[in-house]
């Protein structure tokens, strides 16, 4: 695979399994110097090692996005190892909360917004300044196609990542005069842990298929790819988008 992320310096959250694994493999695989990030330091410990084997130069700490002291070391890490900030990708979610917006409690709207929206905005405000000591970057959203088709069972987690893509568009006009380009991946079901409780149920996984054209779930390693795309050169005259990585159509709108 041609090294087209050779130079850079990458931070991926919530990168010890599925999507954000996936996608912290691949820029490596590129030639990105990676930071992954988990909330267990256990997980981050074997997915170093993991990468590390698989020949990648990669570099790992805990880290809760929402946690500020966490997301500050987290930025840390990548400079003292690796000397600056090329690309981040923001990746960690969460939803504790299963039903409709009028059955949700503050305490879950807040953690939701706090992790899947106040701190991909803070984790950005982060690094922008050492992305234009280094001439620019490029800062990629996992956003969902939630954001785009609620989903009645998870409705505040929809509302989060509607949210996100708004804050992506935002960033992407304020960051341009800068040279660092923002845009917004929006995921549809992909074979992940996160996503296993719909996946896994073959009666929703049925209604979820029909309603995609390609009639099949996603694999981590397709987001992976259009990911490290917008972190490349390739991108180089997108910002401000939003790619769907969805199979066609929207499957969440069967359910």
């Amino acid at each position: 695979m041609a090294a087209k992320l050779a130079g850079k310096v990458a931070i991926v959250t919530a990168s010890t399994a599925g999507i954000g694994l996936a996608i912290a493999r691949r820029l490596g695989r590129e030639g990105a110097r990676v930071v992954v990030s988990s909330r267990n330091q256990e997980n981050v410990d074997t997915t170093v090692r993991q990468l590390g084997q698989e020949g990648l130069e990669v570099t790992g700490v805990k880290c809760h996005v929402g946690n500020p002291n966490e997301r500050q070391a987290l930025v840390e890490r990548a400079l003292e190892q690796f000397g600056g900030i090329d690309i981040l990708v923001s990746n960690a979610a969460t939803n504790p909360v299963v039903g409709g917006l009028l059955d949700c409690p503050e305490a879950g709207w807040n953690k939701i917004f706090d992790v899947n929206v106040k701190s991909p905005f803070l984790l950005t405000k982060l690094v922008v300044p050492h992305m234009e000591q280094r001439g620019g970057g490029s800062i990629v959203f996992i956003s969902s196609i939630l954001g785009q088709v609620p989903n009645s069972m998870l409705a505040a987690y929809s509302v989060s990542k509607a949210a996100l893509l708004s804050v992506s568009e935002v960033f992407a006009k304020e960051c341009a005069t800068k040279n660092i380009r923002v845009n917004a991946v929006a995921p549809g079901f992909i074979n992940t842990n996160f996503s296993s409780v719909l996946v896994n149920n073959e009666a929703i996984r049925s209604a979820i298929e029909s309603g995609i054209y390609q009639k099949r779930i996603g694999e981590p390693e397709e987001v992976a790819g259009i990911t490290a795309f917008l972190c490349s050169d390739d991108a180089s005259y997108i910002t401000g988008a939003v790619m769907d990585v969805n199979g066609g159509g929207k499957g969440a709108s069967a359910l």
